[in-house]
């Protein structure tokens, strides 16, 4: 490395740049780059001409870690994320580096903290009274000088502590050489001692400049210092002497009102003892209203007139009263079921599951499955049970439903845009099932159904169908007696793009509330399972998502942010706005889509802050303190071993007697893979997918016999490593048996719709008009 090409600063510089060799990787070994160190940030580059317009990398000092390997050789590191392994020329030029970064550690830890604590530092001077603009603006500047002092002192510290180090080493070389002979060994120890001095001097001046500057700057601003805290003491006198007098005045008025009341109460009674119901209930009110008042202080705030700050608190109590009122009658309230009709109370419920057998450790050859294509139809070919989880898709569109008391709590709600709050949460909490469920859901057959009756338990039943197989399609419909219905039908599509594989489900998914008659719909995001070829799986969810109730015209906007490596954020994050028809936003949703949901309530919005990447200003809200709308239940004991099921998914693939022929639970090779028999499972799912085709052809025979013209072929298994969607398929007469296919009215799509009778047949036991799919 050679030395800086541009004048280099000293150390307690705020820029530092130079030349440093950096390890690329086993081949190219140290390659020289250029590092430019500044605002504590640390960024390099292949040349100086690229600093313009192409930076190489760059590591955030204030959580990095700074080592020395050897004389010339030093690291930085961000705690695994980041490492760079770097070499200097000489010592002299290491320790130069070495110096300048941890004084820049120092400041960019001291200006994150400072940054953290920014609501705090603004907070008196937004609250002044009669300190006008003039007081605002001597705050701020006392402040400002206090944090640039403050800066000063840490320069100090961290110098007094560099050169506390660099002279125990100094002292320790000049030892040595006291104990060495004049031989070939002293001279490299008196080249040493010399780099020390060097090294010792360049830091010492370091250490004069900044004593320098500290002088200087205390010495102009000690005497409008005095004056600023003094005049800050006097205005804290005269707030704390007019909250004295206006408590005491409250207190008198207080007495008199309670007074006046009661006398009023005794004569329009005659005598009647006690006050009435009216009187208990104005002042419960009273009561919340203050309790509201403490909580005004917990908006996220941002600079505004102090007149404008006293008059949203009071909005805001009365505001903050209702939604409590709300939300405690929704935690308070027990969601019984079945309460017109307490004799059911009496039949003891059904104990589920809560284990499967375990994963089996079967080793997957992936030669095993490829020397079976030779000689083959591609498409003929199936793929092993390996890569599948015990269920089925029917069974995994039912895991919706996992916390369905999301729906039931929105069906309480006397606000649709508080109820779009819980369908917004319910519409988060389907991904939290698949955080680690890696697995692949068995394909259901044309005609396969899942029931998943918990009307006793929790007040619903649940019907899905394969309406279609190309492509495939599934019809879900779910209702409540706790005033809900849920439906959908869900056409998954798929990409390979190498080392990820994207899932992209089609279809609305439609949620309808019986007493309000509110109607919402929305979509699924892509899912993206990585690592396909190498590595462990691991599975992200990302995109966005619209929440639309057609019946008042609200909306809530959910943002699923894509896993980054170099993000700051939370992995898994989830955002969201809830506006009216207007536009205007009145709520704020945070959180993860594999954790919890809250929400905020906004009680006002402006635009401010920072640019947005597209130059657009970033809206601000000022909210409530954050309230818990959902939390993911955890995984039951020994989940790693059962495919990281939930405690619904046990309870899923479990039998039941009634159930129609031609449900999941029936499935041969899903069973025996349960049972942990997978040899045999791939034999049978074989089975099954040939019966399929033939199944299939057979239709299309009876469909040309009907049209007097056209030709079959071979139906295409989907569980294939071919694109089936760039085939014709001939026309399959196929109709779906609980299920009938209409235009959506809402959304003008072609879609199935449950048209009745299941439920109805499941009573009577009579299954004659399911067809033998197994």
């Amino acid at each position: 490395m050679s030395e800086p090409k541009s004048p280099t600063p000293t150390p307690a510089g705020d820029t530092y740049k130079g030349w440093v060799f950096k390890w690329t990787n086993y081949i190219k070994g140290y390659q020289r780059r250029w590092f430019v160190l500044s605002n504590g940030l640390l960024s390099y580059y292949r040349t100086q001409a690229e600093m313009g317009h192409t930076c190489r990398g760059t590591i955030n000092l204030a959580t990095a870690v700074i080592s020395v390997d050897d004389a010339c050789n030093f690291v930085i590191s961000n705690g695994g994320a980041q490492t760079y392994h770097l070499k200097a020329s000489s010592e002299v030029e290491r320790q130069r580096w070495i110096t300048a970064l941890e004084l820049a550690k120092a400041k960019a830890a001291r200006m994150q903290a400072e940054s953290d604590d920014s609501g705090d530092d603004f907070s008196p001077s937004s609250l002044q009274v009669g300190g006008g603009q003039g007081g605002g603006h001597q705050n701020s500047e006392v402040q400002s000088t206090l944090r640039t002092l403050g800066s000063k002192v840490e320069d100090l510290s961290t110098c007094n502590d560099l050169i506390s180090k660099h002279g125990s080493a100094l002292q320790r070389s000049l030892s040595e050489l006291d104990g060495l002979r004049l031989t070939g060994e002293a001279g490299d120890k008196i080249r040493q001692v010399t780099e020390r001095a060097t090294l010792f001097r360049i830091t010492s001046n370091a250490m004069i400049n900044a004593c320098r500057d500290f002088l200087s700057l205390a010495q102009s601003h000690s005497k409008r210092w005095q004056k600023a805290l003094q005049a800050e003491r006097d205005q804290r006198v005269r707030l704390e002497e007019a909250l004295e007098q206006l408590a005491k005045q409250h207190n008198h008025l207080e007495r008199a009102f309670r007074g006046a009341a009661q006398a009023h109460a005794i004569v329009d009674n005659k005598g009647t003892a006690g006050p009435g119901k009216g009187e208990a209930s104005d002042e419960d009110d009273e009561n919340e209203f203050f309790d509201a008042m403490e909580d005004a202080p917990e908006f996220i705030t941002v600079p505004a007139d102090p007149q404008f700050h006293k008059r949203s608190s009071s909005n805001v109590s009365g505001l903050n009263t209702d939604m409590c009122a709300d939300d405690q009658s929704l935690n308070e309230e027990p969601l019984a079921m079945n309460q017109e009709s307490p004799s059911q109370e009496l039949v003891p419920l059904r104990k589920r599951r809560t284990r499967i057998p375990d994963k089996p450790n079967y080793s997957l050859n992936l030669w095993s499955i490829m020397k079976n294509c030779i000689g083959k139809d591609l498409s003929k070919i199936p793929m092993p049970v390996n890569f599948n989880e015990p269920i089925s898709m029917l069974q995994r569109l039912s895991e919706d439903l996992e916390y369905h008391e999301l729906l039931d709590k929105a069906a309480k709600c006397h606000s649709s845009l508080e109820q779009m709050c819980y369908v917004a949460a319910f519409c988060v909490s389907a991904y939290s099932t698949t955080v680690y469920r890696t697995g692949k859901p068995f394909n259901p057959l044309l005609g396969e159904t899942y029931e998943l009756d918990r009307r006793r338990e929790s007040g619903y039943r649940s019907l899905c169908e394969q309406v279609s197989h190309h492509p495939p399609a599934a019809a879900h419909h779910a209702i409540s007696d706790r005033g809900w219905t849920l439906r959908q039908e869900i056409t998954v599509a798929s990409k390979f793009r190498g080392k990820y594989l994207s899932i992209m489900p089609l279809g609305t998914i439609h949620a309808i509330f019986e007493k309000s008659n509110n109607h919402y719909t929305w979509k699924k995001v892509t899912t993206t399972v990585h690592n396909i070829i190498v590595g462990k799986l691991w599975i992200d969810q990302s995109g966005e998502i619209d929440i639309i109730n057609h019946t008042t015209g609200d909306r809530c906007h959910l943002k699923f942010a894509p896993y980054s490596y170099f993000s700051r954020d939370v992995a898994r994050k989830v955002t969201g706005v809830v506006m009216d028809k207007d536009g205007k936003a009145h709520y704020v949703l945070s959180g993860t889509w594999d954790e919890k949901m809250e929400f905020s309530r906004v009680m006002q919005s402006s635009r401010g802050g920072e640019n947005g990447t597209e130059g657009k200003q970033k809206t601000v809200y000022q909210t409530l303190k954050a309230r818990e709308l959902w939390k993911r239940n955890p995984l039951p004991d020994g989940a790693e071993s059962m495919y990281y099921f939930t405690a619904l998914a046990l309870t899923l693939n479990e039998p039941e007697e009634g159930v129609a022929p031609t449900d999941s639970r029936r499935r041969p090779d899903q069973r025996l893979m349960e049972d942990g028999r997978w040899e045999e499972a791939n034999g049978e799912k074989q089975r099954l997918e040939e019966k399929q085709r033939s199944a299939r052809r057979e239709r299309e025979r009876e469909a040309a016999s009907q049209r007097a013209s056209g030709q079959s072929e071979d139906a295409v298994d989907e569980d294939s490593f071919v694109d089936h969607s760039m085939k014709s398929a001939p026309h399959d007469s196929h109709k779906a048996l609980w299920f009938e296919s209409c235009e959506d009215q809402i959304t003008g799509e072609q879609v199935h719709i449950y048209k009745g009778g299941y439920w109805e047949t499941k009573e009577l036991g009579s299954w004659e008009g399911c067809p033998d799919i197994f």
